[in-house]
C-alpha cells in the first residue's frame, strides 16, 4: 500500500512544475497594481503587492527547477486546471489580507469571485478603498475572463498537445470549434478579440464621463462579464451623482456585456465578414430570443404592477425599457452590474423569477459568461420536442437531434444532460447548506448558490448579509464558483483522486 502510494506521488510530481509556472505568471501580474500606487500616491500599499509577488516568483521558480516536466494525461491536465485555479484564488487573496486586513476566508472568497468572473462580493465601502486594491480586484476578473490558464500556457511555452489538453480541461464546451487549427493560433485570436473589446469599452466609458481609473477598471470587468465595480452603487453611481452621461455609459455596457456573453467564435466570423452569423447561428438565435422575451416580460410585469398607481408617459416607458434591458443583459451574460437592485420594488415577483431563470441559463458556449449556457438550454429544448414527436411518429422513425446542420451524437447528449444535472445538484446542495447555516429564506438561499455556481454576482439579499454569512456558506459558495467556472469535471476528477477512486 505504501509503495503504491509513493509511486503515485512520484508519477504526479510533474504537476508541481506546471503550478510553478503559474506562480511565476501570477507573481508578475501582481506587480501591475504598482502603477496606481505611484499615480495616486499610495506608497503605504507597496508591501501589499510586493511581498506576495516576490513569494510567488521565488516559490514558482524553485518548483520549476526541482520538479520534473512531462506531458500530462487528460486526467493530469484536469488536476492541473483544478489545482491551478484554487492556488491562484488563494494567492490572489493575499493583497486583501495585507492591504485591507481581511480574514483568509473573505480574501479567498473575493479572489475566487474575481478570477472566476463571478462578481459576488463580501467587501463593503468600495468607494473608500485604496485604488491599487480596486485595480487588482478588477484585474483579476479581466484575467479570469479569458482564462488565467491560457496565459499560463502561452507564457510557459509548453507544447501544442499539452496546451490543448489544458485548454480542453479548463472548460468543457459542447460543439465548440476553434477559429484556427493550432491551439496557440486559437489563443492569439481569442486574446486579440478580447483586447479589442477591452479597449473599445475603455474608450466608450471615457466618452460617457468616467474617470480614466474607473474606465479602465470597468473595462476589465465588462468584457470579462465579471461585474466588479469600484463603487458600492455599481453602475448606478453615475446616475446618482449626476456625473457624465449615465444613459450612454449604460448602453455602452450593454453592448460590451452582450459581446462578452456571446461565443467568441461568432466575433471571429464577423471579423471575417460573416456578419449574418450573429443572427443565423443556432445558439445566437436562442441568445437573442431569451434576451428580448425577458425584457418584454419584465417591462409588461412592471407596467401592470405600477400603471394603476400613477400614469406612465413616454419618458417613464423609456426608463422602464432602459432598466429592464440593462438588467436582463447583465444577468444573461452573468456580468452582474446593477443600475437598480434586483431586490428593489421595481422588479415585481414575476420579474424576479425571470431574472433568476436568466441566472441559471447564462451566456453562450465559448464566451466569458457563466450559467449552464444557452447552447445546452437550446439542446435540451430541442431534445424535449423530439421526444414529443417520437410519441406520435411510427416506432421505426429516425429522429436525430440536429444542431446547425450537424447530428449531435448520443455521447454528447449524455454529457450535456450530466453537466446540467450536476449544475442543478450543486445549486440545490448549496441552497440547503445556506438555509441550514443562516436565517435566509428559501428564495434567498437558492439565489445565493445559483449566483455562485452560475458565476453571476447578484442575489436576493444584501451585500451586508453576504459579508456576515457563516464561513461554511462562504466556502461552499467558493467551491460553487470554481465548479461553475470549470464546468464541474476538473474539480470532480480532483476530488475522485483525493478519495482514491481514480
Amino acid at each position: 500500500m505504501f509503495k503504491e502510494l509513493l509511486h503515485n506521488i512520484r508519477e504526479r510530481l510533474y504537476i508541481f512544475n506546471y503550478l510553478g509556472s503559474l506562480l511565476v505568471i501570477t507573481g508578475l501580474f501582481m506587480l501591475l497594481p504598482l502603477i496606481p500606487i505611484f499615480i495616486y500616491n499610495e506608497e503605504q500599499s507597496l508591501t501589499t503587492f510586493i511581498l506576495p509577488s516576490l513569494f510567488c516568483l521565488a516559490s514558482g521558480l524553485l518548483m520549476q527547477l526541482y520538479f520534473p516536466l512531462r506531458k500530462p494525461s487528460v486526467r493530469g491536465a484536469m488536476v492541473i486546471t483544478a489545482l491551478g485555479w484554487i492556488l491562484v484564488g488563494i494567492l490572489g487573496g493575499i493583497p486583501f489580507m495585507i492591504g485591507l486586513h481581511k480574514g483568509f476566508i473573505d480574501s479567498f472568497f473575493e479572489s475566487v469571485s474575481g478570477f472566476t468572473t463571478t462578481g459576488i462580493t463580501v467587501f463593503e465601502h468600495l468607494d473608500s478603498m485604496p485604488r491599487c486594491i480596486l485595480f487588482w480586484r478588477s484585474f483579476t476578473q479581466w484575467l479570469g475572463g479569458i482564462g488565467i490558464l491560457s496565459f499560463f500556457m502561452a507564457v510557459s511555452f509548453r507544447g501544442g498537445s499539452i496546451a490543448a489538453a489544458l485548454f480542453s480541461a479548463e472548460g468543457h464546451k459542447v460543439t465548440i470549434s476553434r477559429p484556427a487549427p493550432g491551439i496557440f493560433h486559437t489563443l492569439l485570436i481569442l486574446w486579440g478579440i478580447y483586447g479589442l473589446f477591452s479597449m473599445a469599452s475603455f474608450v466608450l466609458f471615457l466618452v460617457g464621463g468616467m474617470t480614466p481609473f474607473d474606465a479602465i477598471t470597468h473595462a476589465f470587468t465588462c468584457i470579462s462579464t465579471g461585474g466588479f465595480s469600484t463603487h458600492d452603487a455599481s453602475l448606478a453611481f453615475w446616475e446618482q451623482k449626476g456625473i457624465g452621461t449615465p444613459w450612454f455609459i449604460e448602453f455602452s455596457a450593454i453592448a460590451i456585456m452582450m459581446a462578452g456573453g456571446a461565443n467568441f467564435l461568432i466575433h471571429y466570423k464577423v471579423l471575417q465578414g460573416n456578419v449574418k452569423s450573429i443572427f443565423t447561428d443556432f445558439e445566437m438565435k436562442w441568445y437573442w430570443s431569451f434576451t428580448l422575451i425577458a425584457v418584454a416580460l419584465i417591462m409588461l410585469d412592471h407596467i401592470c404592477a405600477f400603471s394603476k398607481v400613477e400614469p406612465l408617459d413616454a419618458e417613464d416607458l423609456f426608463k422602464i425599457f432602459r432598466i429592464s434591458l440593462f438588467q436582463v443583459s447583465s444577468l444573461i451574460t452573468s456580468t452582474g452590474y446593477l443600475t437598480v437592485d434586483i431586490n428593489a420594488p421595481f422588479f415585481p415577483v414575476l420579474s424576479k423569477q425571470i431574472l433568476l431563470s436568466l441566472m441559471i441559463i447564462g451566456g453562450c458556449i465559448g464566451s466569458t459568461a457563466g450559467g449552464i449556457k444557452v447552447m445546452r438550454a437550446g439542446i435540451l429544448f430541442r431534445l424535449f420536442s423530439l421526444e414529443l414527436k417520437r410519441l406520435v411518429r411510427p416506432r421505426r422513425a429516425v429522429l436525430p437531434l440536429v444542431i446547425s446542420g450537424k447530428v449531435v451524437e448520443a455521447d454528447e447528449i449524455h454529457r450535456v444532460a450530466a453537466l446540467v444535472w450536476g449544475w442543478l445538484v450543486l445549486v440545490m446542495f448549496g441552497a440547503f447548506i445556506t438555509a441550514f447555516f443562516s436565517n435566509l429564506g428559501p428564495w434567498q438561499a437558492l439565489s445565493g448558490m445559483a449566483s455562485a455556481v452560475g458565476n453571476m454576482g447578484p442575489f436576493y439579499f444584501s451585500v451586508h448579509k453576504m459579508a456576515g454569512l457563516s464561513p461554511v456558506i462562504k466556502l461552499t459558495y467558493t467551491f460553487g464558483m470554481l465548479a461553475g467556472r470549470l464546468e464541474i469535471l476538473p474539480l470532480a476528477v480532483l476530488a475522485a483522486i483525493m478519495f482514491r477512486r481514480l
